[in-house]
């Protein structure tokens, strides 16, 4: 990456750190909670569609795979779109993109039209890292920490309060599976707004000249080549890949104790919800933690405890001990995911860091894809053999977090 910079940007006032915290906080949760809507009701919604009910676990996995597999290559493009025309509008784009996925979701009458909607998907990734990178921008170093542990609850509030509002509304009869995806599809529209009208990003760094190709391929070049990035990434990936071979089929566990797909709804929301609540009241706590004890333990620990949370869901006989299962796989994710963000933060050099903050979530994005797919194939065998390979999965991630350091230099 070659480039010089050749052109500055305008020097409006910026949003304080605060202010940016709150909209991108909001902007997050939406996202959240209209996606987990997809996540958690997929098996319920693939019948309302017309696919057979032994076809319904395949197609889970192999539609989770396309959420991520259509938007994979544009990852390091975003980061470079937003240095070079705005951080605000490339955010703001995931929600419109979202309000055009819902959208079709809500009309689809089959199952191609369910997944042409889930490779739309790919257009709206990309949008965490530069949230990321804009906020740590403003935040003051001494409140970096604090700000990046609070932005990370939100996915996990999302995901806690969207299941089980989805849940009761379509239990209830308010709403059925198609008529809460125009729901989202509304609320994504909103969230896109919001961001555009009350977001101001200041003044940014000159634009950096060249294509927008080299600019990318330069961008992973430079994240891709740290030793503390890599390792990061290899456990993150790791962690992810683990929890994405089982995670799409969560669900039919639910459906599997229950006996019925009638009022599953409901009950996928309670036990998903509560685990996702855990996970975002966990989140600052986590931070704190390892501001004190260290990043590096704090991961490997979530690592194992996700292990075990997914061998006791193979082993949950009713829908309490499930419950509990999910629980704790809520809490390791969250704990992870806030450690993963603190230590690319801190002990990223600083020029690494921006480039590698837009690209914090390319690890989700390949396990999600590696994880759907080989689900898919496993789940032929039974629900308990994707939890098993999950679990074993996760073992390794904490193994290869002793190649970390445990606080960052």
């Amino acid at each position: 990456m070659s480039a010089s910079p050749v052109a500055t940007t305008s020097t409006r006032l910026a949003s304080g750190w605060i202010t940016l915290l709150v909209l991108f906080g909001i902007a997050s949760t939406v996202e959240a909670f209209t996606v987990s809507h997809v996540f958690r009701f997929m098996p319920l919604y693939l019948a309302t569609v017309h696919v057979p009910v032994s076809e319904i676990p395949a197609w889970t996995g192999y539609l989770n795979a396309a959420f991520f597999l259509f938007g994979l290559p544009l990852v390091p493009f975003w980061g470079v779109w937003a240095e070079r025309y705005g951080r605000i509008p490339i955010i703001a784009r995931s929600a419109f993109v979202e309000m055009v996925v819902f959208a079709v979701l809500w009309i689809a009458q089959n199952r191609w039209q369910a997944a042409f909607a889930m490779l739309l998907v790919g257009f709206q990734l990309g949008n965490t890292g530069v949230m990321l990178t804009a906020l740590r921008a403003v935040t003051p170093r001494q409140r970096v920490g604090f700000a990046i542990s609070i932005f990370g609850i939100t996915p996990s509030l999302g995901f806690a309060i969207g299941p089980a509002a989805g849940g009761w509304l379509v239990d209830h009869g308010v709403l059925n599976l198609h008529t809460l995806f125009a729901l989202d599809a509304a609320l994504s529209l909103a969230a896109g707004i919001i961001v555009v009208a009350c977001a101001r990003e200041g003044s940014r760094p000159p634009r950096p000249s060249g294509s927008a190709t080299q600019l990318a391929l330069g961008a992973l070049r430079l994240a891709l080549t740290g030793r503390v990035t890599l390792i990061v990434f290899g456990v993150f990936g790791l962690a992810y890949f683990a929890q994405q071979i089982a995670n799409p089929f969560l669900p039919l566990l639910v459906v599997r104790i229950v006996g019925s797909t009638s009022g599953a709804a409901g009950q996928i929301g309670i036990v998903f919800g509560a685990s996702a609540l855990v996970g975002a009241l966990l989140s600052p706590v986590a931070g704190a933690a390892g501001d004190r004890y260290g990043f590096r333990p704090l991961l490997a620990g979530a690592c194992v405890l996700a292990a075990a949370s997914l061998a006791e869901l193979a082993l949950a006989p009713n829908l309490v001990l499930l419950t509990v299962g999910a629980v704790f796989l809520g809490a390791a994710s969250a704990t992870a995911i806030s450690m993963v963000f603190a230590l690319l933060a801190t002990a990223v050099p600083e020029e690494r860091r921006a480039t590698t903050l837009n690209l914090v979530l390319l690890p989700i994005y390949f396990s999600s894809i590696a994880g759907g797919i080989v689900g898919a194939l496993l789940v032929r065998n039974g629900l308990n053999t994707v939890l098993w390979a999950g679990a074993a999965i996760s073992m390794v991630a904490a193994l290869l977090t002793t190649r970390l350091p445990s606080r960052p230099s």
